[in-house]
């Protein structure tokens, strides 16, 4: 039984008039009789009553109209999708992020996704880590990731879309509630709660490079896996927590945020298979293009590595294991936070 078919049935059901059908149909009548004296033989049943003055529906013609009508509606309703799904305004997009970025960049690309891809739906990941995103892209399983450079994955482009500078969590009642801004050698006798050794953090790896730079090591008296773990453990006065200036966009009770002003900025970036011709992910990039999303002179995979191109080994001294935040091995700059 064919679609064309089921079409010649509805037209005569709807018409009742064979000559009407066919006129709506723009085919002859006679081809038309015969395609459904066809479905009838074929169902084995009766599903118009002729007489020389009009056709009727039979009452199994009646039964078998709703379900060719719903039947059509559907492969209608199908067409019609798959055509906004290749024009990339109707889909699934998967999006994973690292945990800092959920509280700034999401908001931001969930409402743009929402006010100019209205059939697109997110699905979103968060606290993913920059490998975990490298990963979930070349496996296929994320379509996008906000993530912190450098990208060690072959086959992913990237474009940045912020440098944030680095701002210092500290609780309610610590003597640097008062400051308006802090520099990193006022940080030289803290605890640090930092991110697990053991995660590759992007943001670690710039804390750490800005005390050096400022004369002393960061003593880590607590690892965490997440950035609202770190938080939680300011908020409780173990210690303090230095983070991208995103944090400041979810305040949290007890924490205060103290802008760090000569520490180095860590940079953001938005990746993507550099082989997915995809017309959703042709539709995101352009309507991050067109709202200014991107930092300029920043496209594709061999843009800088962190920010402002800095080597980001440069003015390290030897690895001391067993340090939170000092991830260990040849792959220590592969993560983010």
């Amino acid at each position: 039984m064919e679609l064309r078919t089921l079409r010649y049935f509805a037209a005569v059901a709807e018409t009742r008039h064979f000559g009407r059908a066919a006129e709506r149909l723009h085919m002859a009548q006679p081809p038309l009789s015969q395609a459904i004296r066809r479905l009838e033989a074929e169902l084995g049943v009766e599903l118009f009553s002729r007489t020389t003055r009009q056709v009727a529906l039979t009452g199994a013609g009646e039964v078998f109209h709703t379900d060719v009508l719903r039947i059509l509606t559907s492969v209608e309703e199908a067409v019609a999708r798959v055509s906004r799904f290749a024009s990339g305004v109707e889909g699934v997009l998967r999006i994973g992020l690292t945990g800092s970025a959920s509280y700034r960049q999401l908001p931001v690309l969930a409402r743009l996704v929402k006010e100019e891809m209205p059939g697109v739906m997110l699905e979103v990941h968060t606290e993913m880590l920059t490998p975990a995103q490298e990963r979930g892209l070349a496996e296929r399983s994320l379509d996008v990731g906000v993530l912190r450079p450098p990208v060690r994955q072959e086959g992913i482009a990237h474009r940045a879309l912020a440098d944030e500078p680095l701002v210092v969590a500290v609780p309610a009642a610590h003597p640097l509630a008062d400051a308006d801004t802090v520099r990193v050698e006022r940080l030289r006798h803290e605890d640090f709660i930092m991110y697990g050794a053991a995660l590759s953090s992007v943001v670690n790896d710039t804390v750490v490079r800005s005390c050096l730079a400022a004369g002393f090591y960061p003593h880590g008296a607590y690892e965490v896996t997440e950035t609202s773990a770190a938080l939680a453990l300011v908020a409780a006065g173990l210690g303090v927590a230095v983070l991208p200036d995103s944090i400041r966009s979810a305040p949290r009770e007890g924490v205060l945020c103290k802008t760090v002003e000569d520490a180095l900025p860590v940079r953001l970036g938005l990746a993507w298979r550099a082989d997915d011709t995809s017309p959703l992910l042709r539709n995101l990039l352009g309507i991050l293009e067109k709202h200014d999303i991107f930092l300029d002179g920043t496209d594709g995979p061999d843009g800088p590595d962190g920010p402002d191109g800095l080597d980001e080994t440069a003015g390290r001294e030897p690895d001391r294991p067993g340090r939170p935040g000092r991830p260990e091995g040849p792959d220590r700059r592969e993560g983010a936070a």
